[in-house]
């Protein structure tokens, strides 16, 4: 729920299902969120051009202009969080939303409760990015991460990591709570003419063996099957 205290956060939904908007509507109003509806691509990217609305929500499956499409004209503009609706269920189409400019991707049917937890990670993360630019500070059960300092502490054990574990860890430390691609990870860990996904998977199986309790059960470096990895946060996201 936002603080009723402040001013309501917007929540642009673009969807050309009417009943799934009026299941969105009235359950993010209920929440205290202002909503916005579009059931276009094109009026969609309207509103969020005239209205600057704090999170969109985004259909795939829209009549005019495919979903990615949506994503990828969006991110030419605007940093504003994009959290993926779709029936499609493929790892193609949720890598392929992600690496347009997606920042989370929801498989329908989903449940309201998650939905709204995946928007609460969202506006915690356009909030960090428009703080002045110090390096977070992150902590989730026994794992704590100063990123400025470059220190990794499990419990009260600091853990010494390589560099490029470093590296790999603070992607993940400042997109905490979303699902960072293979192909981001590479990026800007390795380079942009990364990619053998090899590399990838050597490097987290040694940051689990450091930083889980249980590394062949992980409570904090999470795998998105066939997309990329997600850090986890408190609130179960």
């Amino acid at each position: 729920m936002t603080n009723e205290s402040a001013a309501p956060v917007t929540v642009l939904i673009v969807e050309d299902e009417p009943s799934m908007r009026s299941f969105l509507r009235a359950s993010l109003t209920s929440h205290r969120y202002r909503v916005l509806e579009a059931e276009s691509g094109q009026y969609g990217l309207q509103l969020a051009a005239s209205h600057g609305p704090d999170v969109i929500l985004l259909d795939l499956g829209l009549r005019d202009l495919d979903g990615v499409e949506v994503a990828r004209r969006l991110r030419e503009w605007t940093q504003t969080p994009i959290i993926v609706l779709s029936a499609r269920g493929r790892e193609q189409d949720k890598v392929e939303a992600l690496d347009a400019g997606a920042d989370d991707y929801l498989i329908k049917p989903f449940g309201m409760a998650e939905l709204l937890a995946r928007v609460r990670v969202a506006l915690r993360h356009k909030a960090a990015l428009a703080q002045s630019g110090e390096e977070p500070l992150f902590t989730v059960g026994e794992l704590r991460v100063d990123l400025a300092k470059r220190q990794v502490f499990r419990g009260s054990d600091e853990i010494h990591l390589t560099p490029i574990a470093f590296r790999l860890l603070a992607v993940l430390v400042r997109n905490a709570g979303r699902v960072v691609t293979h192909r981001q990870l590479l990026r800007d860990v390795w380079g942009a003419k990364a990619t053998d996904t090899h590399y990838l998977r050597v490097f987290m199986g040694q940051l689990r063996q450091k930083l889980e309790p249980n590394p062949s059960k992980p409570r904090y470096l999470m795998t998105e099957s066939g997309v990329g990895y997600r850090l986890k946060e408190d609130n179960g996201s």
